[in-house]
């Protein structure tokens, strides 16, 4: 039974009243408020009005109060015992408990508990009366119960961290706000047992070959009642057809080989149909189901070639026996509130970045093994998932006995947790903690041994060993070579662009930093060769609603306190400078929106594109990052309010399996390229296109081209002269694109956004409220048209696109959770528009 009702918290402050009078189950609550189980603390207080909403404005400073009171939880729940047998059990089971809490049942202190992510299992048979029972939950402080710790040692965003199993970027990081949550965040429930129960199952495929696949299932059990027999039933099913086995239980294990005649594969959605089977697992004694459980499985194989056959150093995802091109995002919590959020927001995210091309996800270290919606989402949608353990940017006390008790304790239950979706392609250790410890180590600012490295050298290989074989275990990211974060081998982070780091570095060099325009400048992609690149980006604006809604009336303007607070990285000068090499520094809020916005997405292009004309020696590109977790200014593709910003519009093209793309430096030739990451071989007639601003024709011509799958081919080159022709650089726009539409068209500029002399576009906007859509005509060269509706969740089928001189275009406006949307509200502009 669902325990998810009837809860209520209150606050006390230390030593104000002892907690077996809080806990006990004649303690009067009825004044307390009451709160929704799933969810957290600050997420009540904010339905009830009792905080200002956190993320408006400094409000996150005004709630601090919230993190220093402990906080108790007390429900109420009737359960009939009498018809309860003496080879049955029950088992109260929390699924998540933020974080330093205490479990009291009727009274009875069940349990004291240290981990958010991990799910905690009570045997309270005996506690559990016959008729009103009472929980009562208390949550202690975090920092009270660090205080004590030792943290004399490297850790990025707070010392209190390093200790606490919980989310580390609630400590606050450089894209959001430091919002120390506390409450009960998954699912609670009381499930009766009989004899046995089911432990784990693990299913996982052996063998792809020759249209036969293996795939082994090992079943886990644990026995209450000693001495039963037991049996376990599997179904191994799709649909009508079946393959069903039983085997004896033997010291609580059973395997099974199951052998599959022309199996459905899962592929990634660029490759094929992300093909689930349904497994079913019974356990049954003396013929009696006393357990069961269902889950999906995907029939696949992945591995990470780390060597060609020629001996060149690669770090290739192949998905049953195809290299694949990562296209992708890092993923960090979806919302500072995490136990409140919906599970419709993780749906409609993950099917964004599936629109956007996008085949992987990476979970980043610093925030959780994320919800079981996400997992099932990427299974289903077809996008393979890079899991990092959560462990982020410190130094971990390894040497601390009982904290690598618990750590083990997590290391397992995710194993367990997430080992049989077919979607998660790697485990990775940690994020960039064997790299900063060697850079700081070598600069002088750590002096201390690497700790959390048998965290991640000894312990997790050790449980994977035991618990997962049939992928690859990577100790952290980056990671390899003679510096951490090398482009000959292994994954990168490139932080050159935006940081300003200066590469190549090795082992035992000083990382030096470049703040200046050329710096942190996008144009260093294209020095980049690295074999994956799992870690790069810029920032941008939020979308105009999603700022708007945030700041103080008064303050929406460039330049404002509060407009500063939105953004996190107190290194603001990266992003002036970025822009200032592409688009000229803002001037206003308008620009400082466009600017980022255009910077953002035209730096992305610039990287993607480079990496993906590399394939396949350069065989993943992860941008980071993909969301946000509050209504900020960051790295994000799309904001808060799952609004897209211009990346994301450009992501479709530049991730899409099919590119047509040219590699152009200013002065140099333009070569044409075309990237087909299919596994057909893809024949066409391209159309390549030089125009001015105001719709002359310059140049024009036709290449037929015929590229294998799986391939990156440099197709021909025409030079600066040949398609100018005497006009102006400055002064035209470059399209290429499919005669046949087979692949979509991309478009380009010959010189910087700033150095442009773009005419005055004027826009005809005509809008179709019957069909919800929006046709945009221009007579000049319109600079990324972008549509704004103030409202979130709005969905454009294009947005920040450049129109052609006397082109339209018909734009589809929708709202993610189908919400009429009020097209009277449309705005529409262009950087060069006439307003």
């Amino acid at each position: 039974m669902k325990l998810t009702h009837n809860w209520k918290i209150q606050y006390f402050e230390e030593g104000q009243e002892r907690d077996l009078v809080i806990a006990a189950p004649d303690y009067i609550d009825h004044f307390w408020m009451t709160a929704n189980v799933p969810g957290d603390v600050h997420s009540t207080l904010i339905q009830k009005g009792l905080i200002d909403n956190p993320f408006f404005g400094h409000n996150d400073l005004k709630s601090k109060w919230v993190s220093e009171k402990i906080w108790w939880y007390r429900t109420e729940f009737h359960y009939d015992k009498k018809n309860l047998q003496s080879d049955e059990r029950l088992e109260l089971i929390f699924e998540g408990l933020d974080t330093y809490a205490t479990v009291y049942l009727n009274g009875c202190e069940i349990a004291s508990t240290e981990n958010m992510y991990i799910p905690h299992v009570f045997d309270v048979t005996r506690e559990v009366l016959d008729g009103k029972n009472i929980i009562a939950v208390k949550f202690d402080v975090v920092a009270d119960v660090l205080k004590e710790k030792e943290k004399n040692y490297w850790a990025g965003y707070g010392k209190d961290r390093i200790w606490a199993r919980k989310a580390q970027s609630h400590f606050g990081w450089d894209w959001g706000p430091q919002i120390v949550t506390t409450g009960i965040w998954k699912e609670v429930r009381l499930e009766k047992r009989k004899i046995a129960k089911i432990d784990s199952v693990f299913a996982r495929t052996v063998e792809i070959k020759n249209d036969r696949a293996i795939v082994e299932i090992d079943v886990d059990t644990k026995t209450f009642v000693r001495n039963k027999p037991l049996a376990v039933n599997v179904k191994f099913h799709d649909g009508s057809n079946g393959m069903i086995k039983t085997a004896q239980v033997t010291r609580n294990h059973v395997n099974f080989t199951i052998e599959l005649e022309n199996p459905k594969l899962w592929w990634t959605h660029d490759l094929g149909t992300p093909h689930l089977y349904t497994l079913d697992v019974e356990l049954l004694c003396d013929d009696e189901t006393i357990d069961s459980e269902t889950t999906q499985v995907g029939v696949r194989t992945i591995e990470v070639m780390q060597k060609d056959a020629e001996g060149n150093n690669r770090f290739t995802f192949v998905l049953n026996g195809v290299e694949i091109f990562a296209k992708g995002a890092n993923w960090i919590p979806i919302d500072s509130f995490i136990g409140a959020t919906p599970d419709s927001r993780y749906s409609q995210l993950l099917t964004q970045a599936r629109e956007a091309h996008m085949n992987m996800i990476r979970v980043w270290g610093g925030g959780i093994y994320e919800r079981d919606i996400f997992y099932q989402e990427c299974d289903r949608l077809g996008m393979l998932v890079w899991q990092d353990f959560m462990f982020a940017c410190a130094l971990y006390p390894d040497y601390n006995y009982n904290y690598m008790q618990n750590v083990r304790t997590e290391i397992e239950a995710a194993i367990k947790m997430l080992r049989n979706h077919p979607s998660i392609a790697i485990w990775c250790g940690n994020n960039e903690n064997d790299w900063l410890y060697e850079v700081e180590y070598t600069a002088g600012n750590i002096n201390t041994p690497f700790y959390g490295e048998k965290i991640y050298h000894e312990l997790i290989p050790e449980l994977l060993d035991e618990l997962d074989t049939s992928r690859l275990y990577w100790p952290s990211s980056p990671y390899g070579g003679n510096d951490h974060d090398s482009q000959e081998v292994g994954d990168r982070h490139n932080w050159q662009v935006w940081h300003g780091n200066v590469e190549p570095r090795k082992f035992g060099e000083n990382l030096g930093q470049d703040y200046s325009v050329e710096g942190v400048s996008f144009k260093n992609y294209k020095k980049d060769f690295t074999r994956f690149s799992s870690e790069f980006g810029m920032h941008a604006s939020a979308n105009r609603f999603t700022l708007e809604d945030n700041l103080p009336e008064g303050t929406f303007y460039w330049g404002s306190d509060e407009m500063s607070y939105r953004n996190k990285d107190y290194h603001h000068q990266k992003g002036i400078m970025l822009m200032e090499g592409y688009t000229g520094i803002p001037t206003d809020i308008e620009e400082y929106m466009n600017f980022s916005m255009l910077t953002q997405a035209e730096g992305l292009k610039c990287g993607i594109e480079h990496y993906r004309r590399n394939k396949p020696f350069t065989s993943g590109a992860l941008v980071w990052q993909l969301n946000d977790c509050w209504p900020g200014t960051s790295w994000s593709m799309i904001d808060y309010y799952q609004l897209p910003k211009a990346s994301y519009f450009y992501a479709k093209k530049f991730f899409h399996p099919l590119l047509l793309t040219i590699d152009h430096d200013v002065g140099s030739d333009l070569k044409i390229w075309v990237v087909n990451d299919y596994v057909e071989a893809y024949t066409d007639e391209l159309e390549l296109k030089i125009e001015s601003f105001n719709g002359e024709e310059l140049f024009k011509t036709t290449i037929p081209v015929e590229v294998k799958g799986n391939s990156s081919v440099e197709i021909t080159s025409f030079t600066e002269e040949e398609v100018l022709k005497g006009y102006p650089a400055n002064e035209v726009v470059v399209h290429l694109s499919s005669t046949d539409g087979k692949a979509q068209h991309n478009v380009y500029y010959l010189r910087d956004q700033k150095d442009l002399a773009l005419p005055q576009a004027q826009l005809d906007v005509v809008v179709d409220k019957e069909n919800q859509t929006a046709t945009i005509k221009t007579d000049n060269l319109a600079r990324m048209v972008k549509l704004e509706i103030p409202a979130k969740k709005i969905h454009f089928s294009d947005n920040f696109f450049d129109l052609l001189p006397n082109e339209s275009k018909t734009i589809e406006i929708g709202h993610l959770e189908n919400e009429k949307v009020d097209l009277d509200m449309l705005r529409v502009s262009a950087i060069n528009s006439i307003q």
